[in-house]
């Protein structure tokens, strides 16, 4: 009767029943098998790497088994969010195909039966269950001040707690009646406290999908359940959404494995069963100085996932990427199923790695190459020009004013070919990976090859035809080096190289360095044909 009085004392707006509440929620109808997930940011305006591996993972588990994705805003704490954080997100997600089932849209409407799909709210909903749990007795109201801190409990609450070194129980845990009715006639403010059933030594095991069965010292603190603004830390509202939104499996970082012990506490003082839980490793960087570290926002661009989209990387790029990493077999499946869309890759929650998988911006790229390889001139000259209007402007007026040139570009040792180049990996780094096409280079011959070059350029300049295929423009090439003392015969050279001025590889090497400032480049009668005899004959001179 004492619990009931307080409970009304503390939430007299509060009229709803937690039954009425759950005829609002019904249960899913879900087939045995199907996940429930979600991916629960908080809108920061930084969608980091971290965040969207679980959103990844999520999202897979719940396709994967012709389950039920949806996205919900975990906004509860004002002083991070951003205005424009959601935008943000969805444009990343929506970047990266990530499709989810029930949501809220920009302008606040709700798409799916469970919503809001925003915490903050969903004020009522909490302090409904908040008050049925102070009417059981198995929370109550704490006046102390500043609860809701980080540290939880000021220097001045040390000497409060009722410690036996075990436990920490709130000295507001036994107020009665009377003291609770003064507080509130006095214009309080009040946070709302879990009574923790535990004395310190208890015990308990919880199974996890990725680790198995965890072992752990049961809960033995008083938590905050609601704040004294009336909104909930992540423990309360983690067990009341997910419950009222049908969740069957919770997919976060390994970081809340501490914490879980608390939260199954709350679950049980609620008397809701408890989501099955996916604590995934989190990603690492090898830091400066050797040392293995948790991958930063502060000290990596690889953390922000727009870092990607402004480099222009494929989009296929960090998601099969994130895949090698969520599951060691992925490497394996894409090396027999070259062709096959990354999605046709299946996974389980217990085939998720256990170990913290760590970034390799070489093994990255090397992805990446793999993926720009396959695509077709056409295509590569789609996501440049994509790229170059979002991010280059100047670059992206050039690759539209001669579209024939830069597909030809695009297409040179790729289209047809048996073995594409596998040298581009982003397309921010196009634009210098082909500079040659954009601009003269300034050349410059080894000591030992400058008469060589010199001779060999000026002879070719002025003899210089345009070869309709590129037999016919190595022959041309073959023919001049030969009359001017190279050696067109390879096991000749070899034999006596002293003989010769060089070989017909060499010539090529001139021609090369005259017209892309380079000694490696894709083919170089393509790079001669996209030029054009005018700007050819110029290089050459010059």
């Amino acid at each position: 009767m004492k619990n009931q009085k307080i409970a009304d004392l503390l939430f007299p707006h509060i009229h709803m029943s937690a039954e009425e509440v759950f005829a609002k929620y019904p249960k899913r109808n879900v087939q045995d098998g199907q996940i429930v997930t979600r991916f629960a940011p908080s809108p920061t305006g930084f969608v980091h790497i971290g965040n969207f591996f679980q959103a990844f993972i999520s999202y897979n588990l719940a396709k994967n088994s012709n389950g039920i994705y949806f996205l919900r805003f975990e906004d509860t704490d004002k002083k991070r969010e951003k205005k424009e954080a959601k935008q943000i997100l969805f444009d990343a997600l929506s970047y990266y195909g990530i499709k989810y089932d029930e949501y809220q849209t920009p302008d606040g409407k709700d798409v799916g039966d469970y919503g809001p799909y925003v915490q903050s709210q969903r004020g009522q909903l909490y302090q409904v269950f908040a008050k049925k749990l102070v009417a059981e007795g198995k929370a109550f109201p704490c006046f102390c001040k500043k609860t809701e801190g980080k540290e939880d409990v000021l220097k001045q609450r040390e000497t409060k707690w009722l410690e036996n070194d075990a436990c920490e129980y709130d000295p507001c845990r036994d107020l009665s009646y009377e003291e609770v009715k003064a507080h509130i006639d006095n214009g309080d403010s009040f946070a709302i406290r879990l009574r923790t059933k535990n004395k310190g030594d208890e015990r308990i095991v919880f199974n996890d999908l990725i680790k198995g069965d965890i072992e752990a010292k049961a809960n033995a603190k008083d938590v905050i359940l609601l704040k004294s603004d009336g909104i909930p830390p992540y423990p309360f509202a983690h067990a009341v959404d997910d419950t009222l939104m049908g969740t069957t499996l919770v997919v976060r970082g390994e970081e809340y494995i501490a914490s879980t012990p608390a939260h199954i506490e709350i679950f049980e003082a609620l008397g809701f069963p408890l989501v099955q839980y996916c604590h995934n490793p989190l990603i690492c960087k090898i830091g400066e100085e050797g040392n293995r570290r948790k991958i930063s926002k502060r000290y990596d661009p690889e953390a922000n996932m727009t870092y990607y989209i402004e480099q222009g990387y494929p989009k296929e790029t960090i998601l099969e990427y994130l895949l090698n990493m969520i599951n060691s077999g992925f490497e394996i499946w894409r090396k027999n199923n070259p062709d096959l869309h990354w999605s046709e890759f299946k996974f389980k929650p217990t085939e998720i790695t256990a170990v913290a998988p760590l970034f390799d911006i070489v093994k990255f790229n090397d992805i990446s190459k793999n993926i720009v390889a396959k695509q077709s001139g056409q295509e590569l000259y789609n996501n440049w020009l994509a790229w170059a209007k979002e991010y280059d402007s100047g670059l992206a007026t050039a690759l539209a004013a001669e579209p024939n040139k830069y597909i030809a570009l695009c297409a040179m040792d790729r289209d047809g070919a048996a073995k594409p180049r596998k040298d581009i990996y982003n397309y921010e780094m196009m634009k210098d990976y082909f500079k040659y096409i954009f601009e003269r280079p300034q050349v410059e011959f080894e000591d030992a090859d400058k008469a060589n070059a010199k001779e060999f350029l000026t002879a070719y300049a002025e003899n210089y035809k345009e070869a309709s295929t590129n037999e016919e423009w190595f022959e041309n090439v073959k023919t001049l080096a030969g009359s001017l003392g190279y050696a067109t015969d390879n096991k000749l050279y070899k034999a006596n190289p002293e003989n010769y001025k060089g070989n017909v590889a060499k010539a090529c090497e001139f021609i090369r360095l005259a017209i892309t400032g380079q000694k490696n480049s894709p083919t170089l009668f393509t790079i001669m044909q996209i030029l054009g005899d005018e700007e050819v004959k110029a290089r050459l001179n010059k």
